[in-house]
């Protein structure tokens, strides 16, 4: 977020706010993340405590992502993160990245008017596991305490919170945290000269603050060629992932570290790093063993990082293995032009991104950012052949073209710099199996050079991008079919009853095909009878779903003829036992008598329906259930009757909406109950909405495993 004009204050109370957050929970690293209005995304506004550098990979993350931030704000709750280990099991992306010893919160930054966004902090790897009650207090109260200086500013940054927040800059403000007092004078510069080797101090961004004369001796460069810079820059030799590496591992977990180096043509140099919260100190010594093995071949010097590139060896490794990670989690083809425009874009400066598969021997747009959709329509349906685009050139030869300005591109396609406002290119070929398939374009609005390694780094991401968007099709076309296909099988709409208000929902899993075995049904048998079901068959497939039909059709045909519920099931469960149905079937059979005002219920090892009478007392019906269709011919479905008075409402639902791994299902009963209870007489007369309440506070984080039938029925009160 950019504080400018948003008031001469504004920058100064965020970075206090995340400072004093940092103090008060004792934290080496804090950050802070904003909603963005204009779309479901939190972006890294604040930080302090570590080189932004570090934290590239999640300057922007999507409110859906599955890393620590996003669920502390989907979820309303505080995340913590005690371990390497836990997170590499909870947030394998981020653990991907991050691949170091230390602990982590999140905890959202809510107030009065809504939530703000996210607090996050870290600790390094000495901190215990778990959070005591009053380090979660503090933590949560940094949350608070951010959110009421947000508020308290409001009106003079915006118009305040409902109506947007302060605008968003493309890069985080870094506040640079108080050091600790430390002894200066000679005496301490005496002292580090008279040890043995060499000695350097490094502030937490990884530049050369101190350095002594053996030291400058030892690297074989001035004293006044290393203050100021990075060590992997100034000394070619040391331009190594492995050993900014090891920096990285001695900031963030603020453990000691050493490695070995090779200083050509011959030279072994131990280097050892203790790193506190005011930066490192590193020790540097001969190799006692003349050639000493090394970890990995240094790598050769580069030329330094252009703008918009991503700068530092082991940062471009660990944003590449991020990347890849978030690639292989995407699921649409729309997921896979999100994450490349929510992460792939900034991380490489691009302003324009456009995707596009070949289908017939032209161009077919999937996904684009950052141009007008003039553009695009231009070359939607574009032949691959074309010169109005290198795309056919790239997909025909198979390799990347990168071109750095309009004259550049000018020379082989004269017609194609003219398509857009844009100044650089890169076409990156998507290749699947030795066959292309489509053509990636990262486009910027100024020219610019690609060096060599960026180049190397693009072709390896568009390898990535490829495969994901082969899966994304698949996906997306397997998609069409079960949707398709469940809509099929689900009724089209519910019959108008007079004297019974209905609603119902089917809501699929959260990751799966949306198709699966949840359904329900409104049978009217005339102006005095009509019978609901609703069931769930075992599974989240089409196999599912399709024995979800024949279940649907049986009750549909047995509850015209039968005189009960317990009948229906019966019925049912004969003909599932008849085609030996090889998945589990529940269900929940509900005649309702609207002159006498009575229901009858039998059900199939179903979860047992709500009942909400007149005035808001709310119970779980007793219903004595029968054993899952399908299973013995023997079986016997009890009928449980009971009143319903006008103005009664009946709710009836699958496991799905109750049922959660470590969570008491008659506690989500009652949770569910007391949600039906608190409902205004005037929540009663929009059933959808009332749906919409009852899924909102059974999954408040918008992700279920399981599919979610739900079904409202409420009788008039006239």
């Amino acid at each position: 977020m950019t504080l400018s004009g948003a008031g001469p204050d504004a920058a100064e109370v965020l970075d206090g706010a995340v400072a004093d957050a940092v103090r008060r929970t004792g934290a080496s690293v804090g950050a802070i993340y904003l909603l963005s209005d204009a779309e479901p995304v939190l972006r890294l506004s604040v930080m302090c405590g570590i080189p932004p550098e570090f934290f590239a990979p999640w300057n922007r993350v999507a409110l859906a992502a599955p890393v620590p931030v996003s669920d502390a704000v989907r979820e309303d709750r505080l995340v913590w993160v005690g371990s390497q280990e836990d997170l590499v099991r909870r947030y394998p992306r981020t653990a991907v990245a991050l691949p170091y010893r230390f602990a982590l919160a999140a905890t959202p930054i809510g107030g009065k008017d809504g939530c703000w966004g996210a607090l996050l902090l870290l600790w390094p790897s000495a901190h215990p596991p778990l959070l005591t009650a009053r380090q979660r207090g503090h933590i949560t109260a940094g949350g608070r305490r951010v959110a009421r200086l947000l508020e308290e500013h409001a009106a003079r940054w915006t118009a305040g919170r409902p109506a947007g927040t302060p605008a968003f800059a493309q890069r985080p403000r870094v506040v640079t945290l108080p050091a600790a007092r430390r002894p200066a004078g000679r005496a301490a510069e005496d002292f580090a000269e008279r040890l043995p080797g060499g000695s350097v101090s490094l502030d937490l961004e990884g530049r050369v603050t101190f350095v002594t004369g053996g030291a400058a001796e030892l690297l074989g460069l001035g004293a006044d060629r290393l203050l100021g810079t990075l060590p992997w820059q100034s000394l070619p030799w040391l331009d190594d992932p492995a050993y900014e590496d090891h920096y990285r591992s001695a900031v963030i977990s603020r453990e000691p570290c050493s490695y070995l180096a090779l200083r050509p043509p011959d030279r072994w140099l131990c280097f050892e790093l203790h790193p506190d919260d005011s930066g490192i100190s590193v020790r540097i010594t001969r190799a006692p063993i003349a050639g000493a093995p090394r970890e990995r071949s240094p790598a050769p010097p580069s030329a330094p990082p252009s703008a918009g590139r991503v700068a530092g060896g082991a940062g471009r490794l660990y944003q590449v293995m991020h990347l890849a990670a978030a690639l292989t989690e995407t699921a649409g083809v729309e997921d896979v032009v999100d994450l490349i425009a929510d992460q792939i874009m900034p991380a490489f400066g691009a302003q324009g991104l456009m995707l596009a598969t070949v289908d017939g021997g032209r161009l077919h747009v999937v996904g684009s950012r950052g141009y007008e959709a003039s553009v695009v329509e231009r070359v939607e349906g574009l032949a691959v052949d074309t010169a109005r685009t290198p795309a056919g050139q790239v997909l025909s030869a198979g390799v990347p073209l990168f071109f750095d300005s309009p004259q550049d591109m000018a020379r082989t396609h004269p017609l194609a710099p003219a398509a857009s406002d844009k100044q650089a290119w890169a076409f990156l070929p998507l290749i699947v199996s030795g066959h292309p398939t489509g053509c990636c374009v990262l486009s910027y609005a100024l020219p610019r050079p690609f060096a060599a390694d960026e180049r190397a780094v693009l072709t390896s991401l568009a390898g990535l991008v490829a495969q994901a968007l082969d899966r994304a099709r698949l996906y997306d076309a397997q998609k069409n079919l079960a949707q398709g296909l469940q809509q099929v099988l689900l009724p089209h709409g519910l019959p108008a009853i007079e004297g019974l208000s209905v609603s119902a929902r089917y809501l699929p899993a959260s990751h799966g095909m949306d198709v699966g075995g949840d359904f329900y049904d409104v049978l009217y048998r005339g102006p005095s009878t009509c019978t609901a079901v609703i069931g769930d068959v075992q599974g989240h497939n089409v196999a599912a779903a399709a024995l979800m039909g024949q279940v649907r059709t049986a009750v549909h045909a047995h509850s015209s003829a039968a005189a009960t519920p317990g009948e229906v099931l019966d019925r049912t469960n004969r003909l599932l036992a008849d085609i030996r149905a090889e998945l589990l079937v529940s269900c929940l059979c509900v005649r309702f008598d609207l002159p006498h005002r009575r229901v009858a219920v039998a059900g199939a090892g179903h979860p047992p329906p709500l009942l909400r009478r007149p005035g808001g007392r709310t119970e779980v019906l007793p219903v004595d259930p029968g054993p899952l269709l399908g299973v013995t011919t023997d079986a016997d479905y009890p009928v449980t009757s009971a009143a319903f008075s006008p103005g009664a409402l009946l709710a009836l639902y699958t496991d799905g909406l109750v049922e959660e791994p470590g969570r008491d299902f008659s506690d989500s009963l009652d949770m569910l109950a007391r949600c039906l209870a608190e409902a205004a007489e005037e929540d009663l007369d929009d059933l959808d909405d009332l749906i919409d309440t009852l899924v909102r506070r059974s999954r408040p984080g918008g992700r279920h495993r399981d599919d979610i039938a739900v079904m409202l029925l409420r009788a008039g009160t006239e």
